[in-house]
């Protein structure tokens, strides 16, 4: 199962996401403004899911999480999954692919997971 599952560039279903989540966070105005920047910025930088998991302050989720478990099928089927959106900052705000990470921890916590990543 390990290798090559990613995507080169987000889903442009991703946005709307992270867009949702962000605005509980900081508000529909200023989570507009990040998801501006993360479709703006091109630059795709490579993560240990591990490191991941521990700046964002979020727990794993286990295999049997429905995400999770859909995703590691998708991967089974040789179905690539999306990078993940990020907004760097104390904690790390994973804005779109959380499952994602813990999916790829779950194939190997060391796994290079590829991020778009802004500022706040």
């Amino acid at each position: 199962m390990e290798g090559e599952h990613w995507k080169h560039e987000p889903e442009a279903k991703d946005y709307p996401a992270a867009a949702s989540y962000l605005s509980l966070l900081v508000g529909a105005e200023a989570a507009s403004k990040l998801v501006k920047k993360l479709r703006s910025n091109d630059r795709i930088v490579l993560y240990a899911a591990k490191d991941l998991l521990r700046a964002s302050r979020m727990p794993l989720l286990g295999p049997e999480d429905s995400e999770v478990a859909a995703d590691l099928k998708k991967i089974k089927a040789g179905t690539k999954l999306s990078p993940v959106l990020l907004v760097q900052g104390d904690p790390l705000w994973i804005a779109d692919g959380y499952h994602r990470i813990c999916v790829s921890y779950h194939l190997n916590e060391k796994e290079e997971v590829p991020c778009r990543v802004v500022l706040r």
